[in-house]
């Protein structure tokens, strides 16, 4: 059974000053640019977290709990980035979040056409979390290295913009159907 480091408190204060020259850092042994590809991922990350954060405050209470969650395991990308210590559950939280796809998706009509992003508020905001999350998969790979690409972290960032998606429609007050383009 895969152990977390024991870490010290790590926000003892907000305001260091370390960062206003241009450099971070993710654990305490070394200092980085914060233009690195890493901190880029961290923060897109800490974008689609605070994102499903405001989806929380919109949506009905059964599927507070699953998105809460994702938060979790959204730090806990962050903590592997800036650990370099991957946890080894990535394909067990993949797994979860397909079978509560596929329980979400059962109770939908088969879908003919693309979605416009919307149908009300708590949709819309869903919508909103799926792109981030989308985001933070492209420059998840973008910077992955082997041991990243083979943690399974990709795929459950994939798997949870799915159920993002699958959420939208399952939630939504309506469902606006794309209208191509025609001459």
């Amino acid at each position: 059974m895969w152990v977390p480091p024991k870490m010290p408190n790590r926000i003892t204060r907000v305001t260091t000053k370390t960062g206003d020259q241009g450099s971070t850092r993710l654990t305490f042994e070394h200092s980085i640019y914060k233009g690195n590809d890493i901190l880029e991922l961290v923060g897109v990350l800490d974008e689609a977290n605070s994102v499903v954060g405001v989806l929380v405050q919109y949506i009905d209470t059964p599927f507070i709990e699953e998105l809460k969650r994702i938060q979790s395991r959204l730090f806990d990308v962050g903590a592997a980035l800036a650990t370099e210590v991957i946890q080894p559950y990535w394909q067990r939280e993949t797994q979860h979040v397909t079978e509560s796809i596929k329980e979400l998706n059962a109770k939908l009509e088969p879908l003919k056409e693309f979605v416009l992003p919307g149908g009300g508020k708590a949709a819309a905001f869903t919508h909103l979390a799926r792109t981030t999350v989308r985001r933070a998969e492209r420059v998840f790979w973008r910077y992955a290295d082997e041991k990243l690409r083979e943690s399974g972290i990709g795929a459950y960032l994939n798997r949870v913009s799915d159920y993002l998606f699958v959420l939208s429609r399952a939630i939504a007050e309506t469902e606006e159907i794309w209208r191509p383009l025609k001459e």
